[in-house]
């Protein structure tokens, strides 16, 4: 009916000058102590009403984050949930560091400061707050079930909203760089040894062909175990 409506936190409705209403802030404490995310809603220059909004943790989330540590890696909640809400969910899935009340921007802040350490950074995100920080992180990875701009800006997306897919795609993409790295170290290897016997004359042509043939064969045969991958999440 033409009334502008706002729905967001404190800092939105200061930007437009709605004045802090002391029982609405009392209903906001109420609920960040029960682990939900609260966001104002105002018209006509006041306070209406406290919208609770809460996350669902996947059962799969803790299994991921283990898997996570596993593989030697740090993960990091980095939120934009207040700090009360994300430090619950923090305790819930086994995360012991965890920054919260960030805004689209700080994500990407918080990304830069870790690369500053000399850190390699992966970000898995699934929504249009995330895009910038996947665009930054050295690895970004989007959720399937996110959104086209988190999507985009990603470098992997990952089918299934199972973030134990994350942990697939790293421990896939680290035995497909070992097996590169063995292919490339048998293929020299076998043509250091080769060359000198052929320059000799110690090794005849159609041996040389067969030996060639088998070098071949090794390394496809060789890259062909990358088929017996399984992946944890399905």
């Amino acid at each position: 009916e033409g009334t502008a409506v706002l729905v967001g936190r404190q800092s939105l409705l200061d930007d437009w000058s709605v004045a802090e209403h002391p029982g609405m802030q009392r209903a906001k404490a109420e609920l960040e102590q029960a682990g939900r995310t609260a966001v104002f809603a105002a018209w006509d220059g006041e306070i209406r009403g406290v919208i609770a909004v809460a996350d669902t943790v996947k059962p799969t989330s803790a299994e991921a984050i283990r898997q996570f540590e596993a593989l030697g890696l740090t993960p990091v909640l980095l939120t934009g949930d207040n700090a009360a809400v994300a430090e619950q969910i923090a305790a819930e899935v086994g995360l012991s560091r965890v920054t919260a009340e960030v805004l689209p921007g700080e994500k990407v802040d918080a990304i830069t400061a870790l690369q500053a350490e000399g850190r390699v950074v992966a970000m898995v995100g699934d929504g249009v707050n995330d895009a910038a920080a996947l665009a930054q992180a050295d690895l970004g990875l989007a959720m399937g079930t996110g959104t086209d701009a988190a999507i985009e800006a990603a470098d992997i997306t990952l089918v299934r909203g199972d973030l134990r897919s994350a942990a697939d795609a790293i421990r896939l993409s680290r035995r497909t760089l070992g097996t590169i790295k063995g292919n490339l170290f048998w293929a020299f290897a076998y043509n250091v040894a080769a060359i000198p016997l052929a320059a000799l004359g110690m090794l005849n042509p159609m041996m040389a062909g067969a030996a060639m043939a088998f070098s071949s064969v090794f390394v496809l045969g060789n890259s062909l175990l990358l088929r017996r991958f399984r992946s944890v999440a399905t």
